[in-house]
């Protein structure tokens, strides 16, 4: 019995260190992946399936000069691979010197959701200040995608001269409304519902209207720069907010910006010391 329960203990422990060793398997080719993903290794990883499926195919055929050629190519693909993936292989060594191979990458996504809202802020500083007319819909618990569907794509990161270039007057994109999802500029100039409520003053433009009426219809989280006076305002669950500063303005985006990087922990921009 005592040696029955020894076995079974062993079993245990094997099948404990097989998932911890293929956990630790998983999470290096995850690492591996988004350290070679954007770059040209990714075609040429690509080339080497293409290879070693040739090589599989030439085999399975008996074409022995194929095969042979095949061989060869695989047996210099190693040093080949030192060569051509020399840069990635260098970041790689670098990250795991500095320790963050393994590391938990909270503090990146909180510098890249830290930069996204300062950008944000800085952009619609520029344009209130200048008087530059904008829309700025946020993505919230409810798709757009309707209503993304209605402007023109835009798939790009966020940046404060990309935000202020698309609402430059009398451009393409100046009109309509920009969708934000995520942490990308979806679209530009998309077409938002417009809200018949009589409670919107009546020297508030198109622009402050389809901010309520998107309200209306979902969960978005808005932002209005008056082509008028260059105040800020914004929108969410139906009620509009006039006249707001960017230390506001601030605190509403860490509360509302539904961000994939977004680390509602710590302080804003503004935040005091």
């Amino acid at each position: 019995m005592l040696l029955g329960k020894l076995f079974q203990d062993m079993n245990t422990l094997y099948i404990i260190a097989s998932i911890v060793d293929l956990l630790i398997v998983w999470y290096v080719f995850y690492k591996l992946i988004t350290i070679i993903k954007g770059t040209k290794a990714v075609q040429l990883i690509k080339g080497i399936f293409f290879i070693l499926i040739g090589r599989a195919l030439s085999d399975f055929f008996d074409l022995t000069t194929t095969t042979q050629l095949f061989d060869m190519v695989l047996q210099w693909g190693f040093l080949a691979i030192i060569v051509i993936f020399q840069p990635e292989l260098r970041r790689a060594l670098e990250q795991l010197g500095r320790g963050g191979f393994f590391r938990k990458s909270t503090h990146t996504v909180q510098e890249e959701f830290e930069k996204n809202r300062a950008d944000m802020i800085k952009a619609v500083q520029y344009m209130a200040k200048r008087r530059i007319g904008a829309l700025i819909v946020f993505e919230r618990e409810t798709g757009l995608k309707d209503y993304i569907e209605t402007g023109i794509p835009i798939n790009a990161e966020i940046s404060s001269e990309l935000l202020i270039n698309i609402f430059i007057p009398n451009t393409p994109l100046h009109d309509g409304a920009m969708i934000i999802q995520g942490d990308q500029i979806a679209t530009a100039a998309s077409y938002l519902p417009l809200s018949d409520s009589n409670r919107i003053a009546k020297d508030l433009g198109t622009r402050h209207r389809a901010a309520v009426g998107i309200s209306e219809v979902t969960d978005a989280f808005t932002i209005v720069v008056s082509e008028e006076t260059g105040n800020v305002s914004v929108t969410i669950d139906s009620k509009l907010t006039k006249d707001i500063s960017l230390e506001e303005l601030d605190e509403l985006l860490q509360q509302n910006w539904i961000s994939t990087t977004s680390q509602k922990e710590g302080g804003g921009i503004f935040a005091r010391k």
